[in-house]
């Protein structure tokens, strides 16, 4: 080591008077945290950028197994709802939400006028549920569609991982959950990080409870907020108020992210959530919206996606007391203060039908134009008088499932622009849905033998009802919530996103007159488990038995 040589008391004198000058100077000009750009935390609340104190009210909506349904995004905005926590899959587990599904998403919720907050599902019960990913894989999706995030900070939060631990090595939540924070900050996150709970999200080890304030402190952006699930570990009004009133005695910001009036593990106390989340001015999302399955049907807040049919939770969360109807404000981020955009789009052009099959149809219109960009369109179904929202689109086609066949339909266009200014109705089409094919010699049966937690055993039985045999076949089926075949025995399955196309094996291939042949088959479900409605067999359709 080279040694040093030590300074003359003039020149300490000197270095001390400089640092006395200097040190004001230093102090004023070393900020503690970077400043947020959205929405941010500030002694335990969470304020939009305009300083606003905001408060969620929602629920959740099960978009990654119902893609289709992204339409229900207006309908729970039409509730009175101003925050939708939208679930999504990396990829380990379900199939990937891309950067361009996330803007799209991103953008709908926007034209609704909702918060977004947008959560990560493959990460539930890591360390318990196969399959499950890390923290670390959940941030990892995060960067990978950065694209579509990057200036949304006034609109989204990023809910790194569901229920990122069950409950075996949940210890390393902490750990984890700062590294994970760490990994969004350096590759340029802004916004607002959301963590959930370990324990399947219920923390009943107070892991998060007890870890939260070093977890806040870890964020270099200190703009964390923790989330906590409340099912049947939360069943006494005590146990609510305590948890909830430790975060804000902290001043540590806390939500309840997913919580229900009735759960497998026991009977949590939803009018103690709904009423003591108003005293102390906490966020609530409600779990959810619609599609559960798995022995869980009865968390659906409305029927098969219907808004006009409630369920009892629905009724209770929308519209009983301290429920979101009651105590929802919409973000300010939306307000039409003066100066802002008032202004509508013009009216689009009038649809043009085509490729019209039994099922659907495709509509095709013109574009609006507004002097601050069209941000999307409602394609809606005109019934009596009545309007239906039946999807949304950033572009200026959509198709249009669902439908019966040999049945008409009138449909039209609006157009929205970013302030949600909606502009005037398109003229209307008329759709009359073909007849179908013919149904075939055939005919289907399809049963769930098991299920487990995130997977079923199943069993198809296709029957030859013909008079003559049937001598190599291919069976094609939808699958209505995102179930994924691992493994099949019977015949060979080729699987694209929810399509199924399985040819025979050679010990089924050939089938008598009157006959039957049976394949099984293991799969994965998450959220819902309904079986398909629709089986073809070398290009017919065969009755469902």
């Amino acid at each position: 080591m080279r040694p040093r040589t030590p300074p003359s008391p003039r020149a300490v004198g000197l270095l001390a008077a400089l640092l006395g000058l200097l040190l004001p100077f230093l102090a004023f000009t070393t900020p503690a945290h970077a400043a947020p750009t959205g929405f941010r935390v500030e002694n335990g609340r969470l304020l939009e950028a305009s300083g606003n104190d905001f408060v969620m009210r929602g629920v959740n909506h099960a978009h990654t197994w119902y893609a289709d349904r992204i339409g229900s995004l207006a309908h729970i905005k039409a509730k009175g709802a101003n925050t939708v926590r939208v679930v999504l899959s990396s990829g380990d587990r379900w199939t990937r939400n891309d950067a361009a599904d996330v803007g799209n998403v991103v953008a709908q919720c926007k034209r609704n006028r909702l918060i977004c907050v947008l959560e990560v599902h493959d990460t539930t019960g890591y360390g318990e549920q196969s399959g499950a990913a890390t923290l670390s894989r959940a941030a990892d999706y995060w960067i990978s569609v950065q694209s579509a995030l990057a200036g949304q900070e006034d609109y989204v939060i990023v809910n790194i991982g569901n229920e990122p631990y069950g409950n075996t090595g949940y210890t390393a939540w902490t750990a984890d959950t700062k590294a994970a924070i760490q990994k969004l900050r350096d590759a340029g996150f802004d916004h607002t990080l959301m963590v959930d709970a370990p324990n399947w999200g219920q923390d009943w080890a107070f892991t998060m409870r007890n870890n939260a304030a070093s977890v806040f402190a870890a964020d270099p952006d200190a703009n964390t907020v923790f989330s906590i699930h409340m099912y049947g570990v939360f069943d006494t009004a005590a146990e609510i108020s305590d948890y909830l009133g430790r975060f804000v005695s902290a001043k540590l910001p806390i939500v309840v992210g997913e919580f229900g009036h009735n759960h497998s593990d026991g009977d949590p106390d939803e009018d103690t959530i709904l009423s003591v989340t108003r005293q102390l001015g906490i966020g609530y999302l409600g779990w959810s919206w619609s599609g559960n399955g798995g022995g869980v049907e009865y968390l659906d807040m409305v029927t098969n996606f219907d808004p006009d049919q409630l369920t009892g939770w629905g009724e209770r969360l929308f519209n009983g007391a301290d429920g979101i109807a009651a105590t929802s404000e919409e973000a300010a981020v939306y307000g039409s203060g003066p100066g802002d955009d008032t202004t509508a789009p013009t009216t689009p052009g009038t649809p043009a039908a085509s490729a019209v099959t039994a099922s659907s149809a495709t509509l095709t219109w013109g574009a609006a134009t507004d002097a601050n960009g069209v941000t999307g369109y409602d394609v809606v179904r005109i019934s009596g008088g009545a309007e239906t929202v039946v999807t949304t689109t950033a572009g200026t086609s959509a198709t249009v499932t669902g439908l019966t066949a040999d049945t008409a339909y009138t449909f039209a266009v609006y157009a929205r622009d970013a302030a949600g200014n909606r502009s005037q109705r398109s003229a209307t089409v008329t759709v009359t849905t073909s007849s179908g094919g013919t149904t075939g010699a055939c005919a289907i049966g399809y049963r769930v033998t098991g299920e487990w937690p995130g997977g079923f055993q199943g069993e198809v039985t296709v029957r030859n009802t013909g008079s003559s045999a049937v001598n190599g076949w291919t069976l094609t089926w939808t699958f209505p919530a995102g179930q994924r075949i691992t493994n099949m025995w019977g015949g060979t399955p080729t699987q694209s996103g929810s399509e199924v196309s399985v040819a025979s094996a050679p010990y089924t291939a050939s089938i008598p007159a009157s006959g039957s042949v049976s394949l099984g088959f293991t799969a994965s479900w998450t959220g819902a488990n309904p079986s398909p409605t629709a089986f073809g067999l070398n290009g017919a359709d065969c009755s469902v038995v």
